[in-house]
C-alpha cells in the first residue's frame, strides 16, 4: 500500500512479497547464478520497495522445492559452504510467462492512467468533480 501522506499520516511502505518477489528473484537469477545473500543486496541495490531477507531465503527454498530454481553447496572459496541458486528451464518457462502477464498489466495501467488524465481525473483533479457532484 503506498505511503500516506500529511502532518497525521502513518508511514505504510510498499513490501516486496509474494509473486513480485518470486519474478524479481527469478529474473536477477536469468542472468547469473548467486548466494541467497547477493540476491538480497541486488533487490536493495535496485530501489525496490521493502523486503524481509528471511523472506528472501523463504522464498528461494520455495522455488527450489517448485523446481523453478536449483542449488548446490559451494564450498570452493575459504569459509562456510553457501547455497548457490540457478534457474531451471521450468524457471525460465515461469519468468517468460510472468514478463508477458506484466506487460500486459503495465498497458492496462498505462491506458487508465491516460483515460484519467484525459477526462480529468489525475491526482490534481478537483475531488467534487471526480465524485460527480
Amino acid at each position: 500500500m503506498p505511503t500516506k501522506k500529511g502532518p497525521n499520516a502513518t508511514e505504510q511502505p510498499f513490501r516486496l512479497h509474494g509473486d513480485l518477489l518470486t519474478t524479481t528473484l527469478l529474473a536477477f537469477l536469468r542472468n547469473w547464478n548467486a548466494y541467497g545473500y547477493q540476491l538480497a543486496q541486488q533487490l536493495a541495490e535496485a530501489g525496490l520497495p521493502a523486503f524481509d531477507s528471511g523472506t528472501v531465503y523463504r522464498t528461494l527454498r520455495q522455488l527450489e522445492r517448485s523446481g523453478l530454481v536449483s542449488s548446490f553447496w559451494d564450498t570452493s572459496e575459504s569459509g562456510p559452504a553457501r547455497r548457490m541458486y540457478s534457474l531451471t528451464r521450468a524457471g525460465e518457462i515461469f519468468l517468460s510467462s510472468w514478463i508477458d502477464v506484466l506487460g500486459k498489466y503495465q498497458a492496462v495501467l498505462q491506458r487508465t492512467i491516460e483515460g484519467m488524465e484525459r477526462d480529468g481525473l489525475g491526482e490534481d483533479a478537483d475531488p467534487q468533480r471526480a465524485a460527480g457532484d
